[in-house]
Formats: structure tokens, sequence, C-alpha cells
């Protein structure tokens, strides 16, 4: 009798261990802008500063570590400054591009 994997034994994903360039955190925040659920991007700025180290990117843009976590936490609802030195600190920015691309 073969034994079978239950969903329980296998690894949580964690999309913060996808994350090794500023390409794929470019890719991996355009693409949930694109899904135009605003309260994923914090949460998505926040699996990216995980993926770099939370301490480092904390201090890049100029937040405290206590701040960027609350900042960055599932619904959260940071000002645009805060996304943008997030952004900054992760090597990224956001940009518009026409939709008729």
């Amino acid at each position: 009798m073969k034994n079978k994997t239950k969903i329980s034994d296998l690894p949580e994903f964690d999309m913060a261990k996808q994350l090794k360039s500023e390409e794929d955190i470019a890719a991996y925040v355009t693409m949930v802008i694109e899904e135009g659920d605003s309260s994923e991007l914090a949460h998505a700025l926040g699996v990216a500063a995980r993926a770099r180290g939370m301490s480092e990117i904390a201090q890049a843009a100029g937040l405290t570590r206590k701040a960027l976590y609350k900042a960055l936490r599932p619904n959260a609802h940071p000002r645009f400054d805060t996304i943008n030195r997030v952004c900054a600190a992760l090597g990224v920015r956001l940009v518009a591009q026409p939709t008729h691309m």
C-alpha cells in the first residue's frame, strides 16, 4: 500500500521565499495592483518586505519595524507616502501606464 501525502503534511506556501530580485518583487506587486484589490497592496508590500528583511526595509523607508508591520498588515490602508517609501526601499516604483497598450 502506497503512503499518501496529506495536505496537512505539505509545507505552507510562502510567497516571500519566491521573491529573489527587484524584478520578482515588481512583477508580484504589479499582479496585485492589476487585480484591483487595494487592500491587498499593503499585504503584497509586506510579503516583499519580509522577503528582503523587515528591519532593513523599515530602516531604508525611514520607519520603525513596528510601524512597518502595522502599515503593511493585511487589510491595512497605508498612506501613499508610506507605500512610496516602502517601494523605494524595495528597489521598485509604481508607474501608471495607458490602458490601451
